[in-house]
C-alpha cells in the first residue's frame, strides 16, 4: 500500500473565503482524487489559522471577542468545502487544545536544544503581515503584499536561529529537486537563501498581544502566528505518536500559494529540522487568480466569492474552469466572459454535445441496446489507441499537478471522438443494412470512450463523472470511483443493456440573454449579512439611553467606559468610539443601546450592552434621535 498526504494551508479567519481559497482548496482535492485512483491510501487536511494580532483587530470592528469572530469566520470555511464537493479528511483550527499542546511541545524541544535565545530587537514591522522584515525585502519601502510603510518597533522577544540551518537547507534544496515545485519557486527559495539569513522573532509580548498560545517557557509572551500555525500539518496527523503520522508524513506534500511560500519553504523545513523530526516531501506552489487585472483585493473591491460563482454556473463547471484555466505556478484571469466560455465550448459544445449525440444516435438506431462491436468490423474503427495516447498524457500531467494539461489530453480524446463520428458519419451507415455491423461498432466505440472520459475526469468534475457512468448503465465501485486499473482496459461495457435517453449534461449560458438583463445592482459595502426574520429581530432589546459619564481605558486609544442611563438602570459599557469622541463629547447623548446583549470583558472591564452607531469614512457617529426619549423606552 502506498500513502500519500496533501494539505492546503490553514486560512486565516480574518476574512470569508474567496476564489483563491477555492483554488488551493480544489486543487488540493483534485490531487487526493488523483491518488486514490492510483490506488493510494491518502489523508487530505485544511482548516483555519486563528491567532494573531489582524484576528483582535477584526474582532474588535465587530465589538466581539476573538474566539468569537475565529468561532464565526472558521464556519464560513467549513461550510463552504462541501459546497465546492471537497472530500477532506480532517478540518483542524489552531485553537484547538490539542494542537495548541503540540505547538508547545515543538517549542520546548526547539528551546532546551539552545536554538531559541532572548534578545532586545528594533526592526521594522508589518501589523498586516505580522511579521518583521528587512530592508531589502521592501518595495520602494514598503511592505511588497500590503503597500504600507512598515513601523519602527523595538521590544524583547524571543529568537529562533534559523541562521544555524541555512546552509543546510541550500544543501536540501539542491539535492532534492522535486522539494519545491515548479521549479522557478525552488530557483526563488534559493535565491533569497544566497544573502544570510537572520533568526526569526518567534515571540509577541502579552503587553502589545494576547491572543495566542502561550510559551511554554514564558508566560509573559505568545508564540508568533506562523511558529504555531506551520505545527498544525503534524498535529492532524497525532504527532509524535499517532499511526497517522507514522504513515502519511513521509508522503507529505503542501499545496500554497506563492505568497507564503517563505514560510512553508525556508521556516517550516527549519522548524522540523531544530524539533528533529523528519523533513516533510515537498511544497507545490500555485500562482495568483487576478480579477478585474488585478490580484484580488478587500482594498480594490475585486475579491470574487467562490459562493456565488458556484450558484451561479454549477460546482462541476467552477471546478473544471479552475484547473483547466489556470497553468499550475503561474498567475491566471478570472472574469465571467473567460467562464462562460470555457462552459460553452469545452463543456456543453464538446463534451456535453459528444454524450447527447452518441446516446442520442443509440437510442435511435438501436432502440437504446448497446449492440457491441461486430467481430466482422473494420479493425481501424477501434478508438482504444487515442483512449491510450491520452491515459498515457493525463496520468503523466496529474502526477506533477499539471491539471491544465491533464484536462487538455482528456478533451483530445473528446475531440478525437467528435471527428470519428464526422468520418465514419453513423447516420449514413444507418440506411445501410450491409452495414449495421459497423454501425453497432462505431457506437459500442464512441460509448466505451465516453466511459473512458467519465473515469478520467472524475477528480475535477465528480457529479458530472457519476452521472456519465449512471447513463451508461454501469454501477459505481463501493468507494464510489474507478480506479486507474480498472478504466484503463478496453471494452468494457456490458452488450445487451438499454440505455435511456440522455439528459443534457451542461446547458450553453446564453451570452445575449445575459447582456440584455438589466445589471445586478452594485453590492452593498460592506455587504449584507444573512438574512434574519422578524422573529430573529424580535430577540434584540433595543433602548433609549442617556450616557451619564465617560472615562478612557487605559493602555487603549479605541475604547471608551461609559455609564448610560437606560430608566430604572444604569449600565457600565465599553464602547469602541475613542477615536472618534472624547469622553467630554459624549456626555449628555441620547443613545440607541442593545439591552440584552450577553455581557463581556473587553480590556478588564465589564460590558453591559452595546451602544449603536454609524460609520462615516473611517469615523464613528453615535446613533441618537430627533427627539428626547425617556431613557429606558423601548425602540421597534
Amino acid at each position: 500500500m502506498t500513502y500519500q498526504y496533501y494539505t492546503t494551508p490553514i486560512y486565516y479567519v480574518n476574512a470569508k473565503p474567496h476564489l483563491g481559497h477555492a483554488y488551493t482548496s480544489i486543487a488540493a482535492d483534485v490531487a487526493t482524487r488523483f491518488k486514490k485512483m492510483e490506488g493510494a491510501d491518502t489523508f487530505f487536511l485544511t482548516g483555519t489559522d486563528e491567532h494573531g494580532d489582524k484576528i483582535v483587530q477584526a474582532a474588535e470592528k465587530e465589538n466581539t471577542t476573538p474566539k468569537a469572530y475565529a468561532d464565526k469566520i472558521s464556519k464560513l470555511f467549513q461550510d463552504v468545502l462541501p459546497l465546492l464537493n471537497i472530500g477532506n479528511d480532517h478540518f483542524i483550527r489552531t485553537t484547538d487544545p490539542k494542537h495548541i499542546e503540540v505547538v508547545k511541545s515543538v517549542l520546548a524541544t526547539i528551546y532546551d536544544k539552545g536554538d531559541i535565545y532572548f534578545s532586545s530587537y528594533e526592526g521594522i514591522y508589518c501589523f498586516g503581515c505580522e511579521r518583521f522584515y528587512q530592508e531589502r525585502e521592501l518595495v520602494n519601502g514598503k511592505c511588497p503584499d500590503h503597500g504600507t510603510v512598515p513601523e519602527t518597533i523595538k521590544e524583547s522577544n524571543y529568537f529562533f536561529k534559523m541562521s544555524k540551518y541555512q546552509e543546510w537547507l541550500i544543501e536540501h534544496i539542491e539535492t532534492h529537486p522535486d522539494f519545491i515545485q515548479p521549479e522557478q519557486y525552488r530557483k526563488e527559495i534559493l535565491s533569497f537563501l544566497k544573502e544570510p539569513l537572520e533568526d526569526l522573532c518567534i515571540s509577541r509580548p502579552k503587553t502589545r498581544l494576547t491572543w495566542g498560545i502561550t510559551l511554554p517557557f514564558d508566560e509573559d509572551y505568545v508564540t508568533y502566528v506562523w511558529f504555531d500555525a506551520l505545527v498544525n500539518y503534524i498535529t492532524a496527523l497525532g504527532y509524535p505518536d499517532g499511526d497517522r503520522f507514522k504513515k502519511f508524513w513521509p508522503t507529505t506534500r503542501h499545496f500554497v500559494a506563492k505568497d507564503i511560500i517563505k514560510p512553508h519553504g525556508i521556516y517550516w523545513p527549519i522548524m522540523l529540522k531544530a524539533a528533529g523530526i523528519d523533513i516533510y516531501n515537498g511544497l507545490n506552489v500555485h500562482g495568483f487568480w487576478n480579477v478585474q487585472g488585478s490580484k484580488m483585493s478587500k482594498s480594490i473591491g475585486n475579491v470574487t466569492d467562490p459562493v456565488e460563482v458556484t450558484g451561479q454556473f454549477g460546482v462541476d463547471a467552477f471546478r473544471y474552469f479552475l484547473m483547466r484555466e489556470m497553468v499550475f505556478g503561474l498567475d491566471a484571469n478570472f472574469t465571467e466572459d473567460v467562464i462562460v466560455a470555457r462552459i460553452n465550448s469545452d463543456l456543453a459544445n464538446d463534451l456535453g454535445n459528444l454524450f447527447s449525440r452518441v446516446l442520442s444516435m443509440n437510442y435511435k438506431y438501436f432502440e437504446g441496446s448497446i449492440q457491441g462491436p461486430d467481430a466482422d468490423s473494420d479493425k481501424n474503427l477501434s478508438l482504444e489507441p487515442e483512449a491510450v495516447i491520452a491515459f498515457e498524457a493525463y496520468t503523466t500531467a496529474m502526477a506533477e499537478c499539471q491539471f491544465h494539461k491533464a484536462l487538455a489530453s482528456v478533451w483530445e480524446l473528446v475531440s478525437a471522438m467528435n471527428k470519428y463520428i464526422v468520418a465514419n458519419e453513423p447516420w449514413a451507415l444507418a440506411k445501410d443494412p450491409a452495414r449495421a455491423g459497423d454501425l453497432a461498432t462505431v457506437l459500442y466505440e464512441l460509448l466505451e470512450g465516453i466511459r473512458f472520459v467519465a473515469g478520467l475526469i472524475w477528480p475535477v468534475m465528480p457529479e458530472t463523472s457519476t452521472k456519465i457512468i449512471a447513463a451508461l448503465g454501469l454501477e459505481l465501485p463501493e468507494k464510489g470511483f474507478f480506479t486507474l486499473d480498472a478504466i484503463r482496459p478496453w471494452g468494457q461495457i456490458p452488450r445487451g443493456i438499454t440505455l435511456a435517453k440522455p439528459q443534457i449534461l451542461f446547458p450553453r449560458v446564453d451570452i445575449e440573454k445575459k447582456a440584455a438583463e438589466p445589471p445586478a445592482p452594485k453590492p452593498l459595502k460592506p455587504a449584507l449579512k444573512e438574512e434574519i426574520t422578524i422573529d430573529d429581530f424580535s430577540k434584540i432589546d433595543l433602548r433609549a439611553g442617556k450616557i451619564l459619564s465617560a472615562e478612557r481605558i487605559e493602555k487603549s486609544d479605541k475604547l471608551l467606559k461609559l455609564q448610560v442611563n437606560i430608566g430604572a438602570q444604569t449600565r457600565q459599557i465599553v464602547a469602541g468610539i475613542g477615536k472618534s469622541y472624547s469622553p467630554e463629547d459624549v456626555v449628555g447623548k441620547e443613545v440607541i443601546v442593545v439591552a440584552n446583549l450577553k455581557p463581556v470583558k473587553l480590556m478588564g472591564e465589564l460590558s453591559e450592552g452595546m451602544v449603536l452607531a454609524a460609520t462615516i469614512k473611517k469615523s464613528l457617529v453615535l446613533s441618537g434621535f430627533n427627539g428626547s426619549p425617556k431613557p429606558g423606552c423601548t425602540i421597534k
